[in-house]
């Protein structure tokens, strides 16, 4: 059974960075695209942020564009989203997902973690 792990919310202050890692036990990891997702209360889940296998396709969603970086390590099968100048727009649930691309970016990943809280303080 495949298992995606988010770590690194917590409380930050407006203005300020948090790096996310997502850990997974795919044995598919290296061929599948990795996608970082977020749910605000009263809100429905986005797509914040995807990356292919190769790195070589990354997509983000206007609203984090030029803050938020996503990357990830095959052989570690880790994903990670740097975020930077967070705004208080950004407090949310983050969740990470992975899948094929195409229907990871429309929202359906195969698999998803459980989440990580990030809280912003003005």
């Amino acid at each position: 059974q495949v298992e995606l792990v988010e770590s690194g919310g917590g409380p930050v202050q407006a203005g300020g960075s948090l790096r996310l890692s997502c850990a997974s036990t795919s044995p598919s990891f290296y061929f599948d695209a990795m996608g970082w997702f977020r749910q605000a209360p009263g809100k429905e889940r986005e797509l914040v942020a995807a990356i292919n296998w190769k790195s070589d396709l990354i997509r983000y969603s206007d609203s984090v564009k030029a803050r938020f970086i996503v990357s990830r390590d095959n052989a570690k099968k880790q994903a990670y989203l740097e975020m930077s100048k967070i705004e208080p727009e950004d407090a949310a649930v983050y969740y990470c997902g992975e899948g094929t691309w195409d229907i990871l970016i429309t929202g359906t990943p195969d698999y998803w973690g459980r989440g990580t809280q990030v809280a912003v303080s003005a």
